[in-house]
């Protein structure tokens, strides 16, 4: 391998990453983009997809246009600091063009979500829905060859050993014995996978994050934009303070991809970094994370040894999400984590060593990761455990353990399940306080007879019905947990994605020890400190910001300004 002359050099095959290159492409730039692992989507192809874009032209579309003083009013309501406020400014007025330019330029395709509220109803300027955005099913048949490179979501969050469920169809499935119409849907969608099968190695009806990472790399190659997985970054290369390319490893080869006009790092942030969750984060939280291997810092380290500083003042230092953990037969380990497909549905409780609820299990998962580290300061609320009663389990699963599952088995034998015919049985087999869980579940089950949660307000808010079940009454979160056997999975405090990340400009360069960018340098997805510093107030904060700061560090570094 040569070395060679781009115009652009992207570090990292995240949405971030993508959306850079692609925008950049898209001006008629030489761009090339490495990847460390051998898959493309990063932590996009993990993840539910959705894009937290407010004031985007689809909800004018829609009949319900956003404001922007009013969105404003919420997010400094939602993020009470003025660090990071201009950024969080320009995002509000950048993301609807991003979008744009995406869905006109790009494969990219995104619908509004008509009910998903932002995570702070109760403040002013918080809206039921319209603000955050999801990809349109993709069929990664169009990726030819490259679809076996796109990194296929968790399994956990499959059926049938590869096929991806939307958002919308999950009820679906859930009614399907219930309901003629949801029958013949869930009938039809399995069918059409079953054909899927029988030509890919595993369903190519994409959606969630998958269909976006899907998007972004067929717009990628649309645009004959270079790809490279496998490649080891080992510094960027500068010359009078400033990126002239990088300096890649690939197997046994060193080589130098000299960088014309800038280099894009875009890693994914430090998830999967031992050291740097050491360094960062609180002790409590769970040495696992649900991210994609890659995202390990290295775009940090890469930022940090060209002159610039990583930001690690913000409220939080990651974006929390309560997980459960466990190794399956095959060796591999079981991060999934909690956010909203049982915490918040009715007929679950979550407690703590001392038997006791300690927050509103159906607030978003930031918050409730918030509620883990409070009270004890050695312990926090860990080890805490959701507990349902088998009901709940049949319907909806309970974390890993998908609906309708007969055969628990396999989680009894990992130590992921703990399974009484009593509530009191099950205290004692947790190890939590019998008296204390038992004056919990007296009081929780004559609030659930009732629909009202006269401890947390569960179901109360809007953001809450949205988590529960809304064929449930008459509280779509609550019910009493009565039929044996009882079953609980442990709480740990892990992460959907870092906050701390390098210091850069409105347009995304990496700013110097001096406080003045480092000239074609630029940080986007993860390893920009977030514009959020720590504050998580709707659903697609991390991948929003992605696609509008991308987009605008590939303007900058087209030399382009808006629209254009």
């Amino acid at each position: 391998m040569k070395d060679t002359r781009f115009d652009v050099v992207v570090v990292g095959a995240g949405a971030a990453g993508m959306t850079a290159a692609a925008t950049a492409a898209a001006h008629g730039l030489d761009v090339i983009v490495v990847e460390k692992t051998g898959l493309v989507g990063g932590n996009t192809s993990y993840s539910g997809g959705m894009v937290y874009v407010p004031c985007n032209d689809k909800m004018a579309e829609a009949g319900h246009p956003d404001d922007f003083d009013r969105m404003m009013a919420y997010l400094d309501a939602a993020v009470p600091t003025d660090d990071g406020r201009a950024a969080r400014e320009r995002f509000v007025r950048r993301g609807p063009e991003a979008v744009r330019f995406l869905e006109a330029n790009t494969a990219v395709r995104l619908k509004p979500v008509p009910f998903y509220p932002d995570y702070y109803p109760e403040f002013e300027g918080a809206a039921e829905g319209m603000r955050v955005l999801e990809p349109l099913a993709f069929d990664a048949a169009t990726l030819g060859d490259w679809f076996r490179k796109l990194r296929p979501p968790l399994p956990e969050f499959t059926i049938l050993g590869g096929m991806m469920i939307a958002r919308e169809d999950i009820p679906h499935f859930r009614k399907m014995w219930r309901s003629p119409r949801s029958f013949a849907r869930a009938t039809r969608l399995v069918l059409e996978y079953l054909l899927q099968r029988t030509r890919h190695h595993r369903g190519s009806r994409l959606v969630l994050g998958n269909a976006l990472a899907g998007r972004l790399l067929k717009s990628l190659l649309d645009l004959g934009v270079e790809i490279r997985t496998d490649c080891a970054v080992e510094e960027v290369v500068t010359r009078d303070v400033r990126a002239t390319g990088l300096r890649v490893r690939q197997g046994d080869v060193t080589y130098t991809l000299h960088a014309e006009k800038g280099v894009i790092l875009s890693t994914g942030g430090f998830s999967n970094s031992a050291e740097k969750r050491r360094d960062w984060l609180p002790d409590l939280v769970s040495p696992d994370s649900p991210f994609a291997p890659g995202s390990t810092g290295d775009g940090l380290d890469l930022g940090v040894a060209a002159g610039g500083k990583v930001g690690t003042d913000n409220t939080n230092n990651a974006y929390w999400s309560p997980a459960s953990v466990y190794t399956r037969k095959d060796g591999r380990k079981v991060v999934y984590p909690h956010t909203v497909t049982d915490r918040g549905k009715p007929g679950s409780v979550v407690v703590n060593a001392a038997g006791r609820r300690f927050t509103n299990e159906a607030v978003s998962y930031h918050r409730f990761g918030e509620a883990l580290l409070q009270g004890n300061a050695e312990t926090g609320n860990l080890p805490a455990w959701i507990i349902c009663d088998a009901d709940f389990i049949w319907k909806y699963g309970l974390g890993a353990i998908i609906p309708f599952t007969r055969n628990l088995k396999p989680y009894h034998e990992a130590g992921y399940l703990r399974t009484a015919e009593s509530l009191p049985a099950l205290a004692r087999k947790l190890g939590i306080d019998e008296a204390g869980f038992a004056a919990t579940m007296e009081r929780f089950n004559a609030d659930a007879e009732r629909g009202q949660d006269t401890e947390f307000h569960r179901g109360e808010d809007v953001y809450s019905r949205y988590l529960g079940d809304a064929d449930h009454r008459p509280n779509p979160c609550l019910a009493p947990l009565r039929k044996p056997p009882f079953h609980a999975i442990e709480l740990t405090l892990s992460d959907l994605g870092t906050v701390a990340g390098l210091r850069t400009t409105e347009d995304c360069e990496v700013i110097g020890a001096d406080g003045r960018p480092i000239g074609g340098l630029y940080a986007v997805g993860n390893d920009m400190q977030s514009i959020m510093r720590g504050r998580y107030p709707g659903p697609g904060i991390t991948l929003g910001p992605a696609l509008t700061f991308g987009y605008l560090a590939g303007l900058h570094v087209a030399g382009k300004e808006a629209g254009s």
